[in-house]
C-alpha cells in the first residue's frame, strides 16, 4: 500500500469527514469552520454559529439540508437561514434514508477533566421528537448506518470496542453486540465489503472485519493522531484521514490547549484503497 499524502494542512481539528455531492465535506474543529474540498484540493470554508470549540460534527437530511450537531442540532435552510432542529447537545451524528437522525454524546466535560460518564445514542424523528434509543455508552463517537439501513456501530472509545445494534422499523434500536475490540476507536468509515476503518487508539488505522480480525494497517508519522476516516473520491476508493498532532503522554488539557493556542497542526491525508465505500444508507 502507497503512503498517505497531504491533501489540506494548516487545519486545527479536522472532524467528521463526509464525502458528498461531489466533494470532500468536514468540520474544522476550533476554528468553527465546515470545509469542502473539490477534487484539485482547492477548499471553501464556511464559519458555522456552533458554540463549542470542539465535539460537533455534519451530515445531511435525504432532502439535502446540512445539519450540525452541537449545542444543539441545526438545519440549513436553502434560503441560508439556520434553525432549531432539535434542542438536543450531541457530538457525532449519521442519517438515514428516511430521516431517521441518530446523534451521541455523553454529559460530562471532557476537555475540563471531569470524570467520564456513559453516554447515549437519540433519535429525532422526521416529526421531530427526541428519545434515548441506547445508553451505557462508553465514550460515545462516530457512528456508520449500513446501506440496507439496518444495522448501526458506533464507536466506544473509552471501551476499545466498535458496537453494534440492529435498527427496528420505528428507528430503535436492539441487538447490541460487539462488532470489534481492542482498538481506539474515534470517527469510523464502512466500505462495500462490511468491514470498517478505524483508529487504533495510536499513530495508526486498520481495516477491520466484523468480529474483529485486522485485515489491512496504515501507520502514521508519530504523535499523529486520526481523528475520524471517511472514503470517498469519484470511485469512493480513497481513504481521507483526518489528523492532528496529539501527544498520548500529556493530558487531554494540554493536548486541547496547544492546539487550540499553538499553530495549526491539522491535516488531511488521503490513501488509495483497493475496496470503496458502501453506498449511503
Amino acid at each position: 500500500m502507497s503512503e498517505p499524502k497531504v491533501l489540506l494542512s494548516g487545519l486545527g481539528i479536522p472532524e467528521s469527514p463526509r464525502w458528498h455531492d461531489g466533494r470532500l465535506w468536514f468540520c474544522n474543529w476550533i476554528d468553527q469552520q465546515i470545509v469542502a474540498v473539490d477534487g484539485d484540493g482547492t477548499p471553501e470554508f464556511t464559519d458555522v454559529p456552533v458554540e463549542q470549540l470542539m465535539g460537533w460534527s455534519i451530515d445531511w437530511l435525504p432532502d439535502g439540508r446540512l445539519l450540525t450537531t452541537g449545542d444543539k442540532l441545526r438545519r440549513y435552510e436553502p434560503d441560508g437561514s439556520v434553525v432549531v432542529h432539535a434542542d438536543q447537545k450531541a457530538n457525532e451524528i449519521v442519517v438515514d434514508r428516511t430521516g431517521h437522525v441518530y446523534l451521541n454524546g455523553a454529559d460530562f466535560n471532557f476537555s475540563g477533566g471531569e470524570a467520564p460518564k456513559p453516554g447515549y445514542i437519540k433519535l429525532v424523528t422526521p416529526d421531530g421528537r427526541v428519545r434515548e434509543v441506547a445508553g451505557g455508552i462508553e465514550f460515545p463517537n462516530g457512528m456508520v448506518i449500513t446501506p440496507d439501513g439496518r444495522t448501526l456501530v458506533i464507536s466506544e472509545s473509552f471501551a476499545g470496542r466498535l458496537t453494534a445494534f440492529d435498527i427496528e422499523p420505528d428507528g430503535g434500536l436492539s441487538g447490541r453486540r460487539v462488532f470489534a475490540e481492542g482498538l481506539g476507536p474515534d470517527g469510523i468509515c464502512l466500505d462495500a465489503e462490511g468491514a470498517i476503518w478505524v483508529s487504533t487508539g495510536g499513530s495508526s488505522v486498520v481495516r477491520v472485519a466484523e468480529g474483529g480480525e485486522v485485515l489491512q494497517r496504515v501507520e502514521l508519522p508519530e504523535n499523529r493522531a486520526p481523528f475520524a476516516l471517511a472514503l470517498g473520491g469519484p470511485s469512493g476508493r480513497t481513504l481521507f484521514i483526518m489528523t492532528a498532532e496529539w501527544h498520548l503522554n500529556d493530558t487531554v488539557g494540554d493536548n486541547l490547549g496547544r492546539l487550540t493556542k499553538g499553530p495549526r497542526t491539522g491535516k488531511v491525508l488521503a490513501l488509495p484503497v483497493a475496496i470503496p465505500a458502501a453506498d449511503h444508507p
